[in-house]
């Protein structure tokens, strides 16, 4: 039996969506299923003291450009050729993040998860404007009104909120964040080590 294996993340990282791409060949391969978990990466942010790397590596002399090219040879090795830069980057979160737990509690996480991060990363949006917002998810077929309504409900917020504090008392102080049953594996480079967890698990 398969272990389980869970996928922390925030639609604001670019390295979030670059995972979920590649997370369906994983799957596949292992016979795994990863259960997605929508955190704010903003509240980890503020409860572990981290940044954004745009942020940490400020002012240091060729760190940013080399995370650049390391990003573009990972899009090359594994033909993600949709990703596009969101312009608007970084965007605020809470919106679409409330929206995950909203689609989640209804049943329809992966729908809307493939909907925001193609709005985000492949046709990239202002996904922290509500109008833009409710046109995108209308236009991946999705009740905008409802979800929209409901990331407004209480119950919404405070299970982002209790997701996020959760996920940092496991470890986490990013996205993406993926655990094999109790291991942390943080990042996107980490997804052969996640392969290699969950199949020693078996």
């Amino acid at each position: 039996m398969a272990p389980r294996v869970e996928f922390h993340f925030d639609f604001g990282s670019p390295n979030a969506y670059l995972s979920h791409k590649l997370i369906p060949d994983i799957e596949r391969r292992t016979g795994a299923s990863f259960v997605y978990v929508p955190v704010l990466l903003g509240g980890i942010f503020k409860l572990t003291n981290n940044q954004a790397p745009m942020l940490q590596f400020k002012g240091i002399k060729n760190k940013l450009e080399y995370q650049r090219m390391e990003m573009q040879r990972f899009i090359r090795k594994h033909g993600l050729t949709a990703f596009r830069m969101n312009p608007y980057f970084p965007v605020n979160t809470v919106q679409i993040m409330r929206g995950a737990v909203a689609a989640g509690m209804d049943g329809a996480l992966l729908p809307y998860v493939d909907a925001v991060f193609h709005h985000m990363w492949e046709e990239p949006k202002k996904m922290d404007d509500v109008e833009v917002i409710r046109a995108a998810l209308t236009q991946s077929g999705l009740d905008a009104a409802r979800l929209l309504a409901r990331i407004q409900d209480q119950d919404v917020k405070d299970a982002l909120l209790a997701n996020t504090e959760a996920s940092v008392a496991r470890g986490n102080f990013g996205s993406p964040t993926f655990f094999v049953g109790d291991e942390m594996f943080f990042g996107k480079d980490r997804l052969r080590d996640v392969e290699e967890e969950i199949i020693a698990r078996k």
